[in-house]
Order: structure tokens, then sequence, then C-alpha cells
């Protein structure tokens, strides 16, 4: 029955990539102050999924 995915990983993946465009968005914002909500909104993304996940679920690059 299993096919073998984690039960958090869909998730995960999700948040992975709502971080990723978060900080896109906050690479082309032109006021400091939206760059910085931004990247700080990408910072908590990626914090929640290393507590949920473990260190290995907040990047996309694995070692």
């Amino acid at each position: 029955m299993s096919d073998g995915k984690q039960p958090g990983e869909p998730t995960a993946r999700r948040m992975r990539e709502e971080a990723e465009e978060l900080e896109l968005a906050a690479q082309h914002a032109s006021d400091p102050e939206e760059r910085r909500r931004l990247t700080d909104e990408a910072l908590r993304i990626r914090e929640r999924i290393e507590r949920e996940s473990g260190p290995e679920g907040a990047t996309m690059d694995p070692m």
C-alpha cells in the first residue's frame, strides 16, 4: 500500500518551493522593507521545514 514516500514529503516540497519563490521575489524587490519581509518569511518557512523534516529537508542540495 505504501509508495515509499514520507507522509510529510509533499508538504515539505511545497514549502521549499514557496520559500524559493519568496527568495526570488526578494531579489527583485526594489523596496528594502519588502525585500526584508520576503526574506524573513522564506527563512521562517525553511526553519519550519527543518523542525518538521530534519536538516536535510530544508535544502534542495543533498549532501
